[in-house]
């Protein structure tokens, strides 16, 4: 008797031969997200504000890139690397790892980059203004409430600046390491090497990934693999449902999930080769608002958008 195989089954036998990991590309992540930013704000589809919302974050992006290429965080340790693979830990832990100073530089450089654009709105040059005389310890208080997801400390005015200089940290760091020294978790709804949730998954559609989805890390842009047809938040393979705006194309879904109630979105590289996780969430945001009228809740945010 034959036996039909759907796609996530055949993902599940095959386990052995997927890459379990996609550590972010150094010289273009942020630049590729901004290319991505560019394009979606200068469709006719998206509305004003929001086009001038991804315009900003796309120069923010450029500045993440510049960043990026002058820092150099320390890898982590041979023992630190062992620890984690003993315990089955990620190895960047967000929430404990002992930040360098970097991160507070990459987040001047973003301000300053951003004060010098000649059409920047002034409530944003005056956040800018507010982050470049916050005393350290400000700054420190701030990062650890976003990176702890602790909601009723972020003020969501700076909180994308600071999360954009964290990110700039986080994948400078990602890049020192190999991907045999990340540990499989046992939670596998988080980065392996940072312990962030993930933004939004991506479907890819080059070799060696053809075909396979992939969680892209809110932080670290990191990907780790998840069997597709499977709820990212709560793991549950009953009840999935896909959902997207009609003549919206099909690049964008959002990935329901009937038995937590959440969704995250999802992201097709055979539609459209240049989607990226961040950027093509933050451009769908009627979609959100579709799924919350339907009784759906996101199952976390996006990095560079925070609301109360």
């Amino acid at each position: 008797m034959r036996r039909i195989l759907e796609p996530g089954q055949i993902e599940a036998f095959a386990q052995r031969d997927i890459p379990r990991l996609r550590l972010p590309e150094r010289t273009r992540v942020f630049s590729a997200r901004a290319e991505r930013l560019r394009g979606l704000g200068a469709r006719g589809a998206i509305g004003e504000s929001i086009g001038d919302y991804l315009h900003l974050i796309a120069c923010i992006a450029e500045a993440q890139q510049r960043a990026l290429t002058s820092s150099k965080a320390r890898p982590p340790t041979p023992e630190q690397i062992a620890q984690a693979r003993t315990f089955r830990m990620p190895l960047l832990q967000a929430s404990s790892w002992a930040r360098e100073d970097s991160w507070r530089r990459a987040l001047a450089h973003l301000c300053d980059s951003v004060s010098a654009l000649a059409d920047v709105p002034a409530s944003v040059r005056q956040a800018c203004d507010r982050l470049l005389q916050m005393p350290r310890e400000h700054l420190e208080a701030r990062a650890d409430a976003l990176l702890g997801s602790r909601t009723e400390d972020i003020d969501v005015v700076t909180a994308p600046f600071i999360m954009a200089a964290l990110q700039v940290h986080w994948v400078d760091l990602a890049t020192t390491v190999a991907v045999e020294d990340v540990a499989d978790l046992d939670v596998r709804g988080v980065c392996p090497l940072c312990g962030t949730s993930p933004v939004a998954s991506i479907v890819r559609a080059e070799a060696p990934y053809h075909g396979l989805r992939y969680l892209h890390c809110a932080l670290c842009s990191t990907e780790w693999h998840l069997v597709r047809v499977t709820c990212s938040h709560c793991m549950s393979t009953k009840g999935i449902s896909y959902q997207s705006i009609e003549g919206a194309g099909e690049s964008v879904r959002a990935e329901c999930c009937d038995s937590c109630r959440t969704y995250r979105k999802i992201v097709y590289q055979e539609k459209d080769s240049l989607v990226e996780p961040v950027a093509d969430d933050l451009a769908s945001l009627q979609l959100d608002v579709l799924l919350g009228e339907a009784g759906y809740q996101r199952a976390n945010g996006n990095p560079m958008l925070w609301q109360r």
